[in-house]
């Protein structure tokens, strides 16, 4: 259970860390991100990365799935870009894996029990 909990946590963390670069410290404008832009990418990227975040610690793939669904139409728009913000599609992807992992590691725990 530890690498796909290892996965959910670090794609979550550098969601937010990428959300922050986007939103208030963009190298590629050199000024701040206009509210509207901030408000729309903090429900669409943080989130979910807050809800991948808790999904990894509680160990719910369900949750995961729905971080990754909630993020990916943005995940992919921002993966077209040629910037460092093409990351975000990566740290989507690591939504599904994490809670994919996660599922598998569940069922290989019940069969050893039966």
């Amino acid at each position: 259970m530890r690498i796909a909990k290892s996965i959910g946590v670090v794609s979550s963390i550098c969601t937010m860390i990428l959300w922050i670069i986007l939103a208030l410290l963009n190298p590629y404008t050199h000024e701040r991100a206009e509210n509207d832009v901030i408000i729309s990418t903090l429900f669409s990227l943080l989130v979910p990365a807050c809800l991948a975040l808790l999904a990894s610690v509680i160990k719910k793939p369900s949750l995961m799935f729905v971080a990754f669904v909630w993020s990916l139409p943005i995940s992919l728009y921002l993966t077209m870009t040629p910037s460092i913000f093409k990351l975000f599609g990566v740290t989507s992807f690591m939504y599904l894996i994490s809670g994919v992992l996660t599922i598998r590691e569940i069922r290989s725990r019940l069969k050893g029990i039966n």
